[in-house]
């Protein structure tokens, strides 16, 4: 029979994943000579044999590969026959430019659950037990090829049992590179009250810490968590003192999905992701408090109908959450504002005034990595923080860039993204870039990510605010500088979510973002496609009184929108009005004199106003408070909506956002039902995204929608809106990869950036016939309805 030698090159997510050992048990089942290896690019094989064995090895490789690989892209080509007899994994190779990917962290799989319960195993209560199917990955890798000796686990010596596990091709644990076990891997410690991580299970102590009302500080795969019994309303309520966070959401992790549906409901979209391998906190809708047992204590998520639901996904939680037998709060280890800990000398000092122990171990974490939050809309993922699970699997881009980008983000929900060719590599959930530490945590995961992937970008994309901390570190890099209007990087981030490159009709709903006529803007229709955009339309700017005051203080929003709605004699009976009497007065004239008042046309702003006038929120202690709970607030049975004409405002139309505030205040005056109200208003603003868009259409022919910016995490106004879209006859596009908030940012800007190397854009043609069209929309009238 004669033989044939072919060479095989696979690029993706292949190192780490258990590939090379499936390649090896392919090969030798199938009676193959040659050789499988890690190197820069991903994976290189060379197979020889007779030609029907071969042709059925090239079938099954992307027919049956390992669970936790993702192949790009396969390239065959032939090879000398050698006369090889065997099969056998290569050492890895390096040099050259780096391609291979590198596989995010990924929760505890069955099989390595069953070691760690199994008591006649030497893994039983082992708390770092992996294989190639599970465990760390990201949060330990100091560089490509994705060996051991380039992983925080180079200084833990296998021992024989665990190197015989590593060498033999019929376990699964074969080139497993965290491969460890309690007599050479990393061992947990405890350090606190009742124990030291001296003689004893750390485990015992941090047990009993938990259940006798105390804070731990845990540390996990990508840093240190805080927990606290969930139930245990005084240790909850400490928790949030200590952490100086007043109101936001703790999540809480439950041991399994039973235990997560006695706390809230779970459909299947949800139980997916709870379960899956990344291993997100799912956003869940609660139970009413009389079925749920055991109880969620309030100071957990105060007045939230949703709930921060995580399952465990490393062996330590597992062990955590089965000898305390009831659901934790476990969230980020840091102080308001700040980055999560992820050192321990850094942990122990940050954290030590908020918990009452530590539970820690001693693999070191290379790159901090938080947990991702996701929600489901329809059926789909709705990120909200894209981080450890999903982190740095790269996204496809539309159209490939010509040069090497790095886009910087925005500022806050911080994230950058690094493109190579057509691949956009977004990291890690940064935080709020308003402070030294976070600035540090955003050069420091650069410098990784350019190493890692072997990126050394020419091009550097930026925001356009002057003020933003990535701004002002986008100006000083010696590389061309893209600057990108903050609701274009929105529209494109949807573009590129959904791999279409546009133009479409693009509505980008948000809190602010700096417009390219140096005002705020944040309530916009733009016709956009990723190399450039057009203002077609926009809320009807207002004053913001205090200026970023008035993003802490909503009623300040109230009072400016008021004023406007009531020609300035603002009805003395609104509540809002009684609440803030001592202020209303000269916040009002700062508005009017616009001092220390910039004009916005920030939808998010406009829900902060109709929230206060609806007695929902004056204040707020996070971003979008106010807006949250107002959503919350609605009632979903109410059909009926606030009417809001589209006005001419010279070259576009314009969204009067006082005659809704109006409409609200009136119906609170007239004893109207507040639940009844906050629906009316929900449906009025998606009835205004149908109409801005029908107007597009009209005008430019474009008959898909993107929708994006942090509105559109409200699944209410997305789940209205996207109704009334479709029922038009649009194609809409949301997101499901990355954030609608600005953790989408950066993968827009550098779209955006790469499209700007090509020759040609579409919407050059569509803003000829946009001009056209402006002066036709309203058919010679003030206003419409369409």
């Amino acid at each position: 029979m004669s033989r044939r030698a072919v060479a095989v090159r696979i690029e993706g997510i292949v190192q780490g994943v258990g590939f090379r050992p499936f390649v090896y048990g392919l090969a030798t089942r199938l009676g193959l000579a040659g050789l499988v290896g890690n190197d820069e690019r991903g994976v290189f094989i060379e197979v020889e044999g007779g030609s029907a064995p071969v042709e059925e090895f090239l079938a099954a490789l992307t027919g049956d590969p390992p669970p936790l690989a993702v192949i790009e892209r396969i390239t065959t080509g032939p090879a000398p026959v050698t006369g090889r007899r065997t099969f056998a994994i290569a050492p890895s190779a390096a040099g050259g430019d780096r391609h291979a990917l590198v596989s995010p962290d990924v929760a505890t799989c069955d099989a390595c659950l069953r070691d760690l319960t199994d008591p006649a195993d030497r893994r039983c209560g082992y708390a770092f037990t992996n294989c190639t199917g599970c465990g760390p990955r990201f949060t330990i890798v100091r560089d490509v090829p994705y060996d051991r000796a380039n992983t925080t686990m180079a200084g833990f010596r296998m021992c024989a049992d665990c190197a015989g596990e590593y060498h033999d091709p019929g376990d699964r644990r074969f080139h497993a590179q965290p491969v460890c076990c309690p007599a050479c891997g990393p061992s947990l410690r405890f350090h606190g009250p009742g124990g030291s991580g001296a003689a004893g299970d750390p485990l015992e102590p941090a047990v009993r810490l938990l259940r006798e009302g105390g804070v731990l500080a845990v540390k996990g795969l990508g840093g240190y968590h805080l927990a606290a019994l969930a139930a245990d309303e005084p240790a909850v309520a400490a928790l949030r003192s200590r952490k100086h966070r007043e109101d936001k959401p703790f999540a809480v992790m439950a041991g399994d999905v039973a235990a997560a549906r006695r706390l809230c409901v779970v459909d299947p979209a949800e139980e997916r992701l709870l379960t899956g391998p990344a291993r997100p906190v799912v956003l869940l809708r609660r139970l009413p408090d009389a079925s749920v047992a055991p109880s969620v204590a309030p100071s957990v998520a105060p007045g939230n109908r949703w709930l921060g639901v995580l399952l465990p996904y490393t062996p330590l939680h597992h062990l955590l959450l089965r000898s305390l037998g009831q659901p934790i709060v476990l969230t980020s280890g840091n102080v308001s504002d700040e980055p999560i800990a992820y050192r321990d000398e850094d942990a122990l000092e940050r954290l030590g005034g908020i918990a009452d122990a530590f539970l820690t171990h001693d693999r070191p974490i290379h790159i901090r990595t938080d947990d991702s939050v996701v929600r489901v809309f329809r059926g789909r993922d709705l990120p909200i923080r894209r981080s450890r699970g999903y982190v740095p699997h790269p996204l496809p881009l539309a159209r490939a860039a010509r040069r090497p980008v790095l886009a910087c983000g925005a500022e806050l929900k911080h994230t950058f993204c690094l493109v190579k060719d057509d691949r956009a590599f977004v990291s890690h959930h940064i935080g709020d870039l308003e402070n030294y530490e976070t600035l540090r945590s955003f050069t420091e995961g650069v410098d990784h990510f350019r190493r890692l992937f072997d990126i050394t970008p020419e091009v550097v994309a930026h925001d356009l605010h002057p003020d933003y901390l990535s701004t002002k570190w986008a100006l000083d890099q010696d590389a061309d500088l893209v600057g990108v209007q903050h609701h274009h990087a929105h529209i494109a981030s949807c573009l590129a979510d959904n791999g279409v490159a546009g133009p479409v009709a693009g509505v980008a709903f948000d809190g602010l973002g700096y417009g390219s006529d140096g005002t705020l803007w944040g309530g916009e229709f733009l016709v956009a496609d990723l190399a450039g955009f057009e203002r077609a339309g926009h809320l009807a700017p207002v004053p913001m009184p205090g200026g970023a005051t008035a993003i802490r203080q909503p009623w300040r929003m109230a009072a400016a929108y008021l004023d406007l709605a009531y020609d300035g004699d603002v009805p003395e009976d609104l509540d809002v009005v009684r609440r803030n009497a001592g202020q209303w007065a000269a916040v009002v004239a700062l508005a009017r004199r616009g001092v220390n008042a910039p004009l916005t046309s920030s939808m998010g702003r406009l829900f902060d106003a109709v929230a206060a006038v609806a007695g929902v929120r004056d204040a707020i202690t996070y971003e979008g408070q106010a807006a949250v709970e107002f959503e919350q607030l609605a009632d979903p049975a109410v059909d009926d909506a606030y009417p809001c004409g589209l006005v001419s405002a010279g070259t576009r139309f314009a969204v009067p956002g006082v005659e809704l505030v109006r409409a609200v205040a009136d119906d609170l005056r007239a004893c109207v039902p507040r639940d009844v109200v906050a629906a009316r208003f929900h449906n009025a603003v998606a009835r205004v995204v149908a109409d801005g868009c029908t107007l597009v259409r009209k005008a430019c022919g474009l008959s898909t929608v993107a929708l994006s910016g942090g509105v559109f995490q409200n699944l209410l106004l997305l789940g209205r809106a996207v109704t009334l879209l479709e029922e038009r006859g649009f194609t809409v596009l949301t997101h499901h990869r990355v954030p609608p908030n600005d953790g989408g940012v950066s993968l827009g800007q550098a779209a955006v950036a790469a499209a700007a190397m090509a020759a040609n854009s579409p919407i050059r043609g569509v803003r000829r016939e946009l001009s056209q069209a402006r002066h036709t929309w309203f058919g010679g009238m003030s206003e419409t309805g369409t």
